[in-house]
């Protein structure tokens, strides 16, 4: 008789665990609470594979052996609730996909930088002429590429809520950028249980793997002393205890930048520390320096990382869609050597905003607000002594840019909130971005 799996979310990580599943035997169902995209409804189709959307048949997914959530989908959630009271698995897609991978893995987790790093590696393995693919929170779904055909290295750029649910998974090259605050909403607020989340990224590893760090985090160094001594983190819910892991380590420093003489095509400090990890994880795969070096040269970037728009009337505009925390703020206005008008706001995920105030007060020249509430910002900034302005589209936002900036300033884009407010994604915000301010100016 065929296990039953329940897929919970049919978006493009569910999609490809659904048609990897059903490829390896198992009696797939897939259920979404929302609407299904046509792209992924029509996939279900050709694949008969079970679907429902708009709601979920309690009975049929309790009764699955195995369940597989979107990441989006949290613990407190009731239908999770329930798996977890009579204990049925639940399983990231890269954690149930693994064990049918022949491919290597180079994984990489951070609060910020990740996508860059992740992209990198990716640029510069596609350059070395490996077979390699690109999957995880980027790209295609990972469980879809190892059903259609599997490759020999695969990068995969993971968070923090795939973490919490991947247990036997072991990462060959395991990337951790750095540890700030970030979702706590979804973590109790408590910064140790998001910390333990990201060390995940270890479990499992042995000597015979690497791990890359940055060295000068606050929280990373601590964190393998704990686990050296025996620290046992607390799991969520729907997670099992992690493993310490045990890997080759391959730390970084700001200073190894220039010590090893590199050039990297992307402005910013924080860039700088996305090259050397790329650096370090790549070389440890055996990539050719003299490659990697030119690699790093050419790399185009990331869109909405620092995306350069427009320079319209003098002022530059610069588009940070991806900035959805704090600290991915602070590093992009660390990068900017113009007078800056921010624009921050979106759904918060409990941020605290103080850590940005000197830097604001030595960048910026003004500050609009975009969010469907901005009260929080009101409470944080104006007190700055700032020009604010408070919008609520994008329309609004950019055109209160156009009047406040002054030739010679730059507008960035760097929200330090999620998207959800008022746009369907962060592509979108950025996207409405892009398009707004490429639509006022007149030298095309």
């Amino acid at each position: 008789m065929k296990k039953k799996i329940a897929i919970l979310g049919a978006a493009e990580s569910g999609i490809g665990t659904a048609i990897l599943a059903q490829k390896q035997g198992w009696d797939v169902f897939v259920s979404d609470m929302g609407s299904i995209k046509d792209k992924y409804k029509q996939m279900l189709i050709d694949h008969d594979i079970a679907y429902e959307e708009g709601g979920h048949t309690e009975a049929r997914i309790l009764d699955a052996d195995q369940v597989v959530k979107s990441p989006g989908i949290p613990d407190t959630a009731p239908l999770v609730q329930k798996l977890i009271a009579q204990g049925t698995p639940i399983l990231a897609e890269l954690e149930f996909a693994r064990p049918y991978s022949r491919g290597k893995t180079i994984c990489i987790t951070g609060s910020n930088g990740k996508t860059t790093t992740t992209s990198l590696i990716y640029y510069i393995m596609q350059r070395w002429g490996v077979d390699v693919g690109l999957a995880g929170n980027i790209g295609r779904s990972y469980a879809l590429q190892v059903a259609e055909g599997d490759h020999d290295w695969y990068v995969l750029e993971i968070s923090s809520f795939q973490l919490d649910n991947m247990f036997d998974f072991r990462a060959d090259i395991a990337v951790l950028m750095n540890i700030t605050p970030d979702h706590l909403d979804r973590y109790e607020f408590q910064m140790q249980n998001y910390t333990d989340s990201k060390m995940r990224i270890i479990q499992n590893q042995t000597s015979d793997d690497s791990f890359v760090y940055w060295r000068q985090d606050e929280h990373i160094e601590e964190e393998l002393q704990k686990r050296h001594m025996g620290y046992a983190p607390k799991p969520t819910p729907s997670s099992r205890p992690a493993r310490a892991g045990n890997p080759t380590l391959l730390p970084f420093v700001d200073a190894d930048f220039e010590r090893l003489g590199l050039s990297f095509s992307q402005m910013g400090q924080h860039n700088k520390r996305n090259a050397l990890a790329a650096y370090l994880a790549t070389r440890a795969v055996g990539a050719d320096e003299q490659l990697i070096r030119q690699c790093l040269v050419e790399f185009p970037g990331v869109e909405h990382r620092l995306e350069r728009v427009e320079e319209c009337n003098g002022v530059l505009y610069i588009n940070d869609s991806k900035a959805t925390n704090v600290d991915a703020c602070y590093v992009a206005l660390q990068a900017m050597d113009r007078p800056t008008i921010l624009i921050v706001g979106g759904k918060d995920k409990g941020n605290d905003y103080s850590t940005l105030f000197d830097i604001i007060r030595e960048k910026c020249a003004g500050l609009v607000y975009l969010g469907a509430d901005n009260q929080k910002l009101h409470d944080s900034f104006d007190a700055l002594g700032l020009p604010v302005s408070d919008t609520h589209s994008m329309k609004d936002c950019v055109d209160a840019c156009i009047s406040m900036a002054r030739p010679g300033d730059c507008v960035l884009l760097s929200p330090c909130c999620a998207s959800f407010d008022l746009f369907k994604n962060m592509e979108d915000r950025g996207e409405q971005f892009k398009t707004l301010v490429r639509s006022h100016n007149p030298i095309k």
